[in-house]
């Protein structure tokens, strides 16, 4: 069977919105796939804001939003359609939105982008609200991804996705996936702080130095003393880490040096902790495929390479498509799997009482 989709992400870094169109088909079992056509559509600086402020609305201007950014993203998919000559190729739309509200102790999470607005702008079907069933039953609602990993990228050892929040996933015989940390929400927000959109390949973070005291400080968190599922919500990076850096008053590059440093100090424990629950998981060919926009972040990815390298570990940064696009990829794949009514959140990855195949759906044309 040949699925022909287009999956949409938002990431919690706010770079703008991911739109990738993917064929993905299953023989006997086993999945491929081809990115067809992948885009990153830049959020307006009145967009930035609105997603940035949204859960300081009322509820009633939540609501609002919801539906007005659920137009928005059916009107960019109808974009990238009409730009790319996908009339009447595309058989489905799965959309992740934007994330707003996690609180999965509360079984409460939430994501901007109405799917009903999505199906009426694109006159498609449209499956959308990928985390709630999860929640409700219990889950962390993430990472929802290594469904994706498990079926269609399943060579390697590890996947680590480095985008707003860094979230890695174990391929073993127990499959685990959780968030490590926030990485390039905070790390933006200090590169806007010296008047730059982002820190490009690292290079402010490389003419920096750590500050050692603040280091010791963000390991100290107590996010990161908590057993596995979990889950960070953006509020985390925004409320917490970020001022806590400014907090010590050392420059912005003394600051980015120090925060890489806390990423992949991180990243290595993630590793280490994973691999004795999975004990025997690391070889010395083990594998750690690296995607999200952290990948393109070149001192970043030198620290890591040189934390994981006693730990037999090798990083391997794929192609670009599907640096950029993984996330919207999977997100069309889990799509599909909605459509089939196969299970497509794994509840070893997110901790909830079983597997379940989450998921709104819009029938947005005519019958």
């Amino acid at each position: 069977m040949i699925y022909r989709v287009i999956g949409v992400m938002s990431g919690s870094s706010l770079d703008g919105l991911d739109i990738a169109f993917a064929e993905f088909q299953e023989n006997a079992g086993k999945w491929s796939y081809e990115i067809k056509n992948a885009v990153c559509y830049s959020y307006s600086v009145d967009w930035i804001e609105k997603l940035k402020k949204a859960t300081s609305l009322s509820a009633k201007d939540y609501q609002l939003l919801d539906s007005a950014y659920g137009h928005y993203i059916g009107e960019q998919i109808n974009k990238f359609i009409e730009e790319n000559n996908l009339q009447y190729q595309v058989a489905l739309i799965s959309s992740h939105g934007h994330t707003t509200f996690h609180f999965p102790s509360q079984k409460m999470t939430a994501q901007l982008g109405d799917g009903s607005a999505i199906a009426a702008e694109t006159q498609l079907p449209v499956v959308a609200d990928l985390r709630s069933l999860d929640v409700a039953f219990g889950g962390q609602g993430a990472p929802i991804v290594p469904v994706g990993e498990k079926l269609l990228l399943g060579d390697y050892n590890y996947f680590l996705n480095l985008g707003g929040i860094a979230n890695i996933s174990i391929n073993a015989d127990q499959y685990l996936a959780f968030d490590v940390c926030p990485a390039n929400r905070v790390l933006n927000m200090l590169a806007n702080d010296e008047g730059k959109e982002y820190d490009d390949e690292g290079e402010m973070a490389r003419t920096g130095n750590i500050n050692e005291e603040l280091l010791q400080k963000l390991n100290a968190l107590d996010y990161y003393k908590q057993a596995f599922p979990k889950s960070l919500a953006n509020e985390f990076g925004i409320e917490t880490v970020y001022p806590l850096i400014r907090d010590t008053g050392c420059g912005i590059r003394d600051a980015l040096r120090t925060y890489v440093e806390h990423i992949v100090i991180q990243i290595k424990e993630a590793i280490n902790h994973a691999t004795v629950q999975n004990r025997g998981m690391v070889t010395e060919d083990s594998r750690l495929l690296a995607t999200g926009g952290g990948a393109f972040n070149e001192f970043l990815i030198e620290r890591l390479k040189e934390q994981l390298k006693n730990s037999n570990v090798e990083v391997v940064i794929p192609d670009e498509n599907l640096v950029k696009y993984k996330e919207a990829i999977i997100m069309a794949f889990i799509g599909v799997l909605r459509w089939r009514q196969e299970y497509n959140v794994l509840a070893s990855v997110t901790g909830a009482t079983r597997d379940s195949i989450g998921e709104a759906l819009w029938i947005g044309q005519e019958a």
